[in-house]
């Protein structure tokens, strides 16, 4: 982290055009006097990520929230927030930010080179953190103490970036303010770092399970897959065996969840993480269970990823 020379304020008109989602670009002046970020760069895919929004799939809106909840938790933990506080998901890091007044800050999930990872760490006013990209892993979580305040839709400050709920990705120029409500500190001062190992993720049979050829459940099991580019934060796309159907005719749209493996005609599973629609055209062939779930959140393109049954309750 380096010094920064003063931040630029945004002005009136940006203030005004940016005031419904909270997050004002810069545009000249002196630096407010509330705590604040200030995005430099924000990397391939940086987004303001809290807990989301349960329970209002049934009027078409998707939960969204952090994908790897566990690391979103920590994160928060750490510095003293409560485990739902907005926090920012770094997608493949590169994340450049300066803070107009001290923060405590923590860095959870893939771990970055140059950042300080899972553990709280203060920061002064003015003071630049870059963030590189992760040797493992995908996503990165950073909270500060208080919170990202931009305000709530739908009662979440998350970003969906299918629907384009929520505030919108950053960008450069872009304040993010810092909030107030905060819990009190934990009494560690650094967290055991993440181990992801090899990615295997326990399944339930689907709702369709059904609609495939007899040996297509163990297929899936039997076999290992490679996550392609293709991949975000509404699902992961799989390269490998093909799961053949036995049952060829259309499917009325239906529900799906988080961690439904979805199969197209072309027979590759797609794992919908996050940001999934709240119905789908295509049969689930299985359900890969939520402790798992985090866990396929840091999977990146060319990683290899295999499924196992799971014991049933």
């Amino acid at each position: 982290m380096s010094t920064a020379s003063t931040a630029k304020t945004a002005s009136a008109a940006s203030a005004a055009s940016a005031a419904g989602n909270g997050c004002a670009r810069t545009a000249g002046g002196p630096p407010p006097a509330v705590a604040a970020i200030e995005v430099l760069s924000p990397g391939p895919l940086t987004t303001v990520q809290d807990l989301g929004r349960p329970g209002l799939a049934s009027v078409g809106v998707g939960q969204s929230g952090a994908a790897d909840r566990a690391s979103l938790r920590l994160a928060n933990r750490l510095v003293g927030n409560p485990e739902a506080a907005a926090a920012l998901e770094l997608t493949y890091g590169g994340l450049r930010i300066r803070f107009a007044a001290d923060a405590t800050i923590a860095l959870t999930g893939a771990p970055c080179p140059g950042a300080p990872m899972n553990g709280p760490v203060h920061i002064r006013a003015g003071q630049e953190l870059a963030i590189g990209i992760p040797g493992e892993g995908l996503r990165t979580y950073l909270a500060v103490r208080g919170g990202i305040d931009v305000p709530e839709v739908l009662g979440s400050r998350s970003t969906d970036v299918l629907s384009g709920i929520g505030p919108p990705v950053l960008e450069k120029g872009m304040r993010l303010p810092i909030g107030t409500r905060t819990a009190r500190f934990p009494n560690v001062d650094l967290a055991p770092p993440q181990r992801l190992g090899p990615a295997v993720l326990r399944v339930l049979p689907g709702p369709r399970e059904d609609w495939f050829v007899p040996d297509a459940l163990s297929t899936l099991t039997d076999s290992a897959y490679v996550v392609t580019k293709d991949s975000n934060r509404v699902g992961v796309r799989l390269d490998g065996s093909e799961l053949k159907r036995s049952v060829l005719r259309e499917l009325p749209s239906e529900g799906v969840v988080t961690g439904a493996l979805q199969v197209p005609p072309g027979g590759a599973p797609i794992l919908f993480l996050a940001d999934h629609p709240v119905t789908g055209g295509y049969p689930v062939i299985a359900v890969v269970i939520d402790a798992d779930l985090d866990r396929a959140a840091q999977l990146r393109a060319g990683d290899a990823v295999s499924f196992r049954p799971a014991a049933r309750p």
